[in-house]
């Protein structure tokens, strides 16, 4: 662990508890800015926010779920640009008086997340907030960004995973039921496809995009961004059990 010294006061208590707990991932806490190490390629960055009540709630995931899961969708950005993670740097606004386990829980899955994938917790901040936030900041590099606007016609479209997974997680705990435990683990725990995103961009993909919206508002996306029509053949596409469930149960769109 690579932290700075640090003075006295509430906040840099909270640090030192933050950093003692991510122990090796820990790279710089402390200082104002964070140093890249040099390295080979393209500077890739994103940026993802997480808002208690409207991408988490506090009564369905730990705290150290909730700090994976927004570690892991920005982490999913840099998989679709064919990057490899360098590391991240995570602001997190807590309500006043918490208990301080909570945030050191949150960051111990955000430190666990970015971990997963080779990469260490750069920096960040900590702010009073009427709710939880968590702001990641992710950092990569890769040799050959690959971009959303790279698709021609007569490319294949290549789907990984089993969409609809987290959707369904969703749908249960808003009817009041538990969701399938597939379901659930899709929705708290979701894997950043670094490997499969670095490989795909050394075969050569053209057009890369992670699934934050869906499958059916990110194909559109990824068709607007490269001005070409996306035509998917729905017999192909993997559907869990869990998903046909809870697409049985969802109420019809407005």
């Amino acid at each position: 662990m690579i932290t700075s010294q640090l003075g006295p006061g509430g906040e840099f208590d909270r640090i030192r508890r933050i950093a003692a707990a991510l122990g090796p991932v820990a790279h710089g806490l402390g200082d104002d800015c964070a140093i890249l190490p040099a390295g080979s390629g393209e500077v890739v960055l994103s940026a993802d926010l997480s808002v208690e009540g409207v991408h988490f709630r506090t009564d369905w995931l730990s705290f150290e779920e909730i700090g994976w899961r927004a570690a892991a969708g920005a982490l999913s950005d840099l998989a679709a640009a064919g990057a490899t993670p360098v590391g991240l740097l995570a602001s997190v606004g807590a309500p006043r008086g918490v208990d301080e386990v909570r945030l050191v829980e949150l960051m111990r899955g955000v430190g666990a997340a970015v971990a997963s994938v080779g990469g260490v917790v750069l920096g960040g901040d900590l702010s009073a907030s009427p709710h939880w936030l968590v702001d990641i900041t992710v950092v990569g590099r890769a040799p050959r960004p690959v971009p959303r606007n790279g698709a021609r016609p007569g490319d294949g479209i290549w789907l990984s995973g089993t969409p609809g997974l987290s959707r369904a997680a969703l749908v249960a705990w808003r009817r009041g039921a538990a969701p399938e435990s597939a379901a659930r683990e899709a929705y708290a725990h979701p894997v950043p496809r670094i490997a499969l995103g670095m490989a795909l961009a050394e075969a050569g993909a053209r057009a890369m995009i992670d699934l934050s919206d869906g499958l059916a508002g990110d194909v559109r996306h990824l068709a607007a961004a490269s001005q070409v029509a996306i035509t998917l053949d729905l017999e192909r596409i993997p559907i869990a059990a869990a998903v046909r469930q809870a697409a049985g149960t969802a109420e019809p769109p407005a």
